[in-house]
């Protein structure tokens, strides 16, 4: 059986030849169409009901209980509702959006409900996140739907609009205003786009935010911030993107520290500020907790005397004392008390300070594949199969600035997020100056690479910011450890104009290959022709007696063979390529004998691995050779 997700993969592929998975044109998800279904409810004179994320358990999820957010007898008082249920006059965006709209409930989601803080300060993004033409009036029928960027390509989600309730209340987030339920049908759609509610427990604002945008996405540590670190945040602040940030955690959970901040928690980055104190400039960030409430209680808090000592007009402007979760701190304390700070935004200009900086952003789908392209890093130089992109910086302007991004991201193959095993992954990027076609073993052990991932993080995304000199570059991602399976997306943001491509390719010994063309067919055979009956017992009884693996060659594969090709050399090649001389190919083997056969693409060689392949990761002599008559066909056509 291929790994979960191929056939996914392929027909999605297909389907972005056909233009879906732009914004213009997302992707249906689980086929699901918002209109026909809307138009179907309307007809009928019924109130939608989602069968693909039932209002019921499995919705909810087991992980609930095994994180003790609720208790088995509270789950057995879930009742969902729809809002016309909880209150009696429902609405969907009551005037206008905004961070202060909505409170957290009982979903350990921080990280989502903070992305959702800063979504609400990006209108255009928002609206095209969540679609404002739908409501409550006379054409409702309880369908919604809302629109995520997911791994690639942007989806359109469909739900209804019942919602899980305990003695008639919102059990997760939930509007200050009982009657507005955008933001509680959004988490709704989320969950089911993760498989469950509690699917969404734990987590970084960058996947939301990601996910809301589809963007250019950059995480910086603050334990060492640079000296460039403040300019960059104005310019994002005043550019179209999100930020997020999160404490450090620890051990006791969401701990309540004693300046007021919560441990282990994420944040929404709502603002950035620079003013007059006592004849010198202070650096402030505005930091907004998703709880609703909850505050930093350190300097230029809201009840701080700090902000006596600045003009009026600043302090009309930024000072609101209100337990509403929204404080503000020093650049300073923010870097302190603060891990990280993930920006997010629909294009990489704000990375400059010259607004005549042109970034181009290209993207590349690959795969790794075990046995073919799935080479590990450096470490297992040994393993001959890795993929590569090649990068050429033509011209590009920097004045001592990091001028490429590059972001490696791995996909999923289960539905259920916290099913998801993310692998260690990394990348490393060689300067590419003469080589040509298939990269030699003495490439990869004599040429350093010129920037790489510091380490390789078992996450969803990695990514570095580097600067690299006017040339060609040759950029390998790759899973820590060889011959493990997964998805990825590859995107690279550089400050130059740029040619780039992606294909896959080999890690060659550099000894002559010559062609292996021995006839043993006719060594043995004492005929000069054979029709297919007289090939299946020359094959099974004679040549390749005790080398089967499967029962022998069928009447009809000789048949085709007798049609279409001589054996002999395939036979020759198999068994100079099993070097384990276990009588079937590895799928590393395989590769090798396809090196020796003829070029193949190795997308074109992942398929024909996981077609003709067993379930233990090896192929027959048989089998082998029927995939080289099929493409052997294919390329005559």
């Amino acid at each position: 059986m291929p790994p979960p997700g191929v056939c996914l993969n392929i027909i999605e592929a297909r389907y972005k030849k056909d233009g879906f998975g732009k914004f213009t044109k997302p992707q249906k998800f689980l086929g699901q169409d918002y209109e026909q279904l809307k138009q179907y409810c309307l007809t009928r004179g019924v109130s939608f009901i989602d069968e693909t994320f039932l209002p019921d358990r499995r919705s909810i999820g087991q992980e609930i209980l095994h994180h003790g957010i609720l208790s088995p007898s509270e789950l057995a008082c879930v009742e969902w509702r729809r809002p016309a249920e909880i209150v009696r006059f429902p609405g969907f965006v009551l005037d206008g959006v905004s961070r202060f709209d909505f409170g957290q409930g009982k979903l350990g989601n921080c990280w989502f409900l903070a992305s959702i803080g800063a979504l609400t300060f990006q209108k255009s993004i928002f609206a095209e996140v969540v679609p404002l033409e739908q409501g409550f009036d006379e054409n409702y029928c309880g369908i919604f739907h809302f629109r995520f960027w997911r791994f690639g390509q942007w989806e359109d989600v469909v739900i209804d609009d019942k919602l899980p309730t305990i003695n008639g209340r919102l059990i997760f987030v939930h509007s200050k205003d009982q009657n507005e339920f955008w933001s509680a049908l959004l988490e709704k759609a989320y969950a089911k786009v993760c498989g469950s509610y509690s699917d969404m427990i734990a987590g970084t604002p960058s996947e939301a935010m990601m996910d809301f945008t589809g963007g250019v996405h950059i995480n910086i540590e603050l334990s060492h911030p640079s000296p460039s670190l403040w300019g960059l945040i104005c310019r994002a602040g005043k550019s179209n993107t999100l930020m997020g940030c999160g404490t450090p955690p620890r051990t006791s959970g969401n701990e309540i520290l004693p300046n007021g901040l919560v441990a282990g928690h994420a944040y929404t980055v709502t603002g950035i500020k620079e003013m007059m104190s006592r004849g010198k400039i202070v650096y402030l960030v505005r930091l907004w907790n998703p709880w609703g409430k909850g505050e930093w209680k350190g300097d230029w808090s809201d009840r701080s005397p700090l902000w006596q000592t600045v003009s009026p007009e600043d302090r009309e402007m930024c000072l609101s004392v209100a337990d509403d979760g929204e404080f503000w701190m020093t650049f300073e304390d923010f870097c302190k008390f603060y891990t990280d700070i993930d920006i997010c935004g629909l294009s990489p200009d704000f990375f400059d300070e010259s607004d005549s900086s042109q970034w181009k952003t290209s993207v590349y789908e690959g795969r790794w594949v075990a046995g073919t392209t799935a080479g590990g890093c450096l470490n297992y130089r040994g393993i001959k199969s890795h993929c590569k992109c090649v990068e050429t910086l033509n011209t590009y302007t920097f004045n001592g600035d990091k001028n490429i991004l590059v972001s490696l991201m791995q996909k999923p193959e289960k539905r259920n997020r916290h099913l998801a095993q993310n692998l260690h992954i990394g990348f490393f990027i060689f300067e590419y100056k003469t080589q040509r076609g298939k990269f030699t073993e003495e490439f990869f052990k004599f040429q350093a690479p010129v920037a790489q991932t510091k380490t390789y993080l078992n996450a969803r995304e990695v990514m570095e910011f580097f600067m690299l000199k006017h040339g060609e570059y040759l950029i390998v991602p790759s899973t820590f450890n060889p011959n493990e399976t997964a998805s990825f997306i590859l995107t690279i943001h550089a400050k130059s104009e740029t040619n780039c491509y992606l294909e896959h390719y080999k890690i060659v010994k550099t000894k002559q290959k010559k062609r292996i063309c021995n006839n043993i067919f006719f060594k043995t055979s004492s005929y000069e022709e054979v029709d297919a009956e007289q090939l299946q017992r020359l094959l099974n009884e004679n040549i390749l007696k005790g080398d089967l693996k499967s029962g022998g060659f069928s009447i009809d594969a000789c048949r085709s063979m007798v049609a279409l090709m001589d054996v002999s050399c395939c036979g020759e090649i198999f068994f100079r390529t099993d070097v384990s001389r276990t009588g079937t190919l590895s799928l590393r083997e395989l590769r090798n004998a396809f090196l020796v056969s003829g070029r193949v693409r190795d997308d074109m060689l992942n398929l024909m691995a996981l077609r003709y392949g067993a379930s233990a990761g090896h192929m027959t002599l048989e089998s082998f050779i029927s995939l080289i008559l099929r493409f052997d066909c294919m390329n005559s056509k």
